[in-house]
Parts: C-alpha cells; structure tokens; sequence
C-alpha cells in the first residue's frame, strides 16, 4: 500500500475503523487548498474543519472531501537557491490548539495557505528565500494569531477580511525601491489578530 495514500480513501471499505491524526491532517490539507482555490466559501470551511474535528472515523472523514480534488502529493519538486520548490508552488501550513512557526532560511512559495483554529502562527521571512517578486499568504484564522515578520523594504499589502479581528501593520519600506519585494495577506480573520512588523535580518540580507 502506498503510504503517501490517504486512509480516508477508503472509507467505502472500512467505513468504521478509527481516523488517525494523520487522516484528520490530509482532510484538512484538502480543505485549506480548496479554499484557497475559491472552491469552497469561509463559511463552508469553517462547518467542514468542525465536522472534521468531530470525525471519528474514516467513514466521516470521506463526504468532507468527496467533491474535491486531492491533495497533491509528493512529487518532482524544482529547485531554488538550494531549497525546493513545489510543482504547485502552495505550502500549506495548518494549526488546530496548537503552534506553528516558519523561520530561519526557508522558501516562501508563490502561496502560501495558513488555516488556523485556536492556535497561532508564526512566518519569520528575514532570512527566507522568496520563490518570486511577489507572494501571497492566503489565511483562514478563527480564535487565532497571525504573526508575520518581514525585513526593511519589503512592502507588505493587506487585502484580508477581518470580523471583530485585528489587522495591523508595522512595516518600514524603502521609498528609493521602485518595485520592492511584496508580500499580499488575503483571506479571512475570525475574532483573530494579525501583527505585521518589519525587523532587521540577522545576516543583514534577504533572499530573493
């Protein structure tokens, strides 16, 4: 059997046996890239995280997914900078009660999905590698924190809806660079916060 194969695929047959974390992380991986896609609504997202945090078997992980395409898996990955870039060029970052972080030399893909329940999360980008000019953070946060920290210059658009939320933005740009590297915040902030700030790189560089 291959391992990458999500267990909740076959449901059908073993409808009643127990759905691990790792089954509950792919049905969510689905649900945050559907998102993101526009195929499902905030509101349709937000009931499908609740049923799938209710599912207790694989049985009731299959519906939430079953119009919807699969996640990729793992595939040929492109290479950039020593670091690898997904064919899809989509990371997906989830955090349900829990914390998550992204920092140190890390590659930034064309987007990134950040879907938070309970929990926060953390993209340190000073000493990251940005896979293009401009990148996007797609987010879905409810009861949530939303941290991004960027270097100087880089210029960082909020286009986030936000409902009794916080949007803030500390940052400093460079007005002596025409076209600085951009980091676009979409998506959706539910009785959330979200602090952007800029802070100076350790090496004193950016990767691009």
């Amino acid at each position: 059997m291959n391992d990458t194969a999500p267990a909740f695929a076959h449901g059908q047959a073993l409808p009643h046996l127990r759905a691990s974390d790792a089954d509950r992380d792919r049905v969510a991986e689905v649900l945050s890239t559907a998102l993101s896609e526009g195929r499902l609504t905030h509101d349709e997202h937000s009931e499908r995280l609740d049923a799938l945090y209710a599912a207790k078997t694989l049985g009731e992980l299959a519906p939430l997914t079953q119009d919807l395409p699969a996640a990729a898996g793992a595939g040929a990955r492109h290479d950039l900078g020593g670091l690898t870039r997904s064919p899809e060029g989509v990371e997906n970052i989830r955090s349900v009660l829990g914390a998550a972080e992204r920092k140190g030399r890390w590659l930034v893909e064309p987007r990134t999905n950040v879907s938070v329940v309970l929990g926060s999360v953390s993209l340190d980008m000073r000493e990251a590698v940005l896979s293009q000019r401009e990148v996007t953070v797609q987010s879905a946060l409810m009861f949530s924190t939303l941290e991004v920290v960027v270097p100087p210059g880089v210029r960082v658009v909020s286009r986030m809806r936000d409902t009794l939320s916080t949007v803030e933005l500390k940052t400093r740009e460079d007005p002596a660079v025409p076209a600085p590297p951009t980091v676009v915040l979409e998506g959706g902030a539910w009785l959330s916060t979200v602090t952007v700030r800029t802070k100076e790189p350790k090496s004193g560089r950016w990767g691009r």
